[in-house]
């Protein structure tokens, strides 16, 4: 059910209280302009959440990434978390995975025509890559996990909440995972409900919804998880989750927020999984790597390693797997599915919003050709807008 997730430790709420106070007098100073967020002329878009953990960003970036690459010029801007650099780092098809992070690797790997940068400092970023010689003709800029980088003021402000960590039921750090109190969902255009089991009920769309309790100018969407083939990361065939059998053991190896999941997905095939789990973002050590040949070593056979494409590209970086491990260990791509027919709503939504203030796209070109000449005036140049003010 929805909200299963979520733990309230609740002898720490007094320190939550301290924490949401200080969180609401920085929101506060940005409401006031005592603190500035800036607006850029080139398109951007922000996705991100209010919770500590994962929410399903990635996937949620990569499906923006893929509805606007053909019709755009692309960039993505991320913190680039656990990278070994600093400043801004343009990434190419040799950056290794130390200098931009686990999840931009991830990226540029899948999407080596897209442009993927990292910037702690999102507003420095934004400026780098419309200035980047390169880049600088950049039609719409995706920030990763930007929605408490208010510095930047997002056209498109996407906010995700984790069905099974709703927002609703949730308290601030550290008594629970909230970062910014709840009433922080208001600055969303975009709120979306993710992970969701894909029997969802109707009734259960009807209460989330009244419960999550938003604005008129706010859409509220629902998507789930939708897997694709087990893809081999030393060589080899990829494989079904349909081929997994039911006497299949499976050591489960994951280095992300929420695990459980991928699991409770995973037993449709078979119940005999091992869940081997790191912490979020776990940069994996040759111990670490010793302990995994150990456990699927002692597992009968048949057996198989599943991990996430995350994990995948951290293991790939480190050597001493067996030969066994490396024989049969697969990553299992991800992709998000919109639920209730909204799939094409939600297109609709990005792409107008990037026709109206890119000048460069192949959007924005198709629809000036039905234009009359007069119709280009000076200073219409492209413009960051919120929904709210369509």
């Amino acid at each position: 059910m929805e909200g299963d997730l979520i733990k309230i430790n609740e002898w720490l709420l007094p320190l939550s209280w301290i924490y949401g106070l200080g969180v609401k007098v920085r929101n506060q100073l940005f409401e006031l302009g005592l603190l500035k967020s800036r607006s850029f002329k080139v398109p951007v878009i922000a996705v991100g959440n209010i919770t500590v953990g994962g929410s399903g960003k990635t996937p949620h970036v990569e499906y923006l990434v893929r509805l606007l690459k053909s019709q755009c010029k692309v960039a993505v801007l991320s913190r680039g978390y656990k990278r070994k650099s600093r400043g801004f780092v343009l990434a190419d098809s040799q950056t290794p995975m130390r200098v931009i992070g686990d999840e931009p690797f991830q990226m540029k790997k899948k999407f080596p025509d897209v442009d993927v940068a990292v910037d702690r400092d999102r507003c420095h970023g934004i400026d780098r890559l419309t200035s980047n010689e390169v880049v600088k003709d950049i039609d719409v800029v995706l920030l990763d996990d930007a929605y408490q980088h208010r510095y930047v003021k997002p056209g498109v402000n996407i906010l995700l909440v984790d069905y099974h960590r709703l927002i609703i039921y949730d308290k601030l750090l550290p008594a629970g995972r909230l970062r910014e109190p709840k009433d922080g969902k208001s600055r969303a255009d975009i709120v979306i409900i993710t992970k969701c089991p894909p029997e969802l009920k109707p009734i259960e769309y009807r209460v989330i919804t009244k419960a999550m309790d938003l604005f008129p100018y706010q859409e509220l969407y629902f998507t789930t998880l939708a897997y694709e083939d087990m893809q081999p990361l030393y060589g080899g065939a990829t494989r079904t989750l349909a081929s997994i059998t039911a006497n299949e053991q499976i050591l489960l190896l994951t280095g992300i927020a929420s695990p459980k999941q991928l699991m409770n997905d995973l037993t449709a095939y078979t119940h005999n999984i091992t869940p081997m789990t790191f912490a979020d973002h776990h940069q994996f050590t040759q111990r670490d790597i010793r302990r995994i040949n150990k456990r699927f070593a002692s597992m009968p056979s048949p057996k198989t390693i599943i991990t996430t494409e995350k994990d995948a590209v951290r293991l790939l970086a480190m050597e001493g797997l067996s030969d066994e491990a490396k024989a049969n260990i697969y990553q299992l791509p991800i992709r998000i599915k919109f639920m209730l027919e909204q799939e094409e709503d939600f297109n609709k939504k990005i792409t107008g919003y990037v026709q109206k203030n890119s000048r460069n796209s192949i959007l924005v070109k198709a629809k000036n050709d039905h234009k009359p000449n007069n119709s280009h005036r000076a200073g219409n140049g492209p413009r960051t807008i919120s929904f709210r003010n369509n």
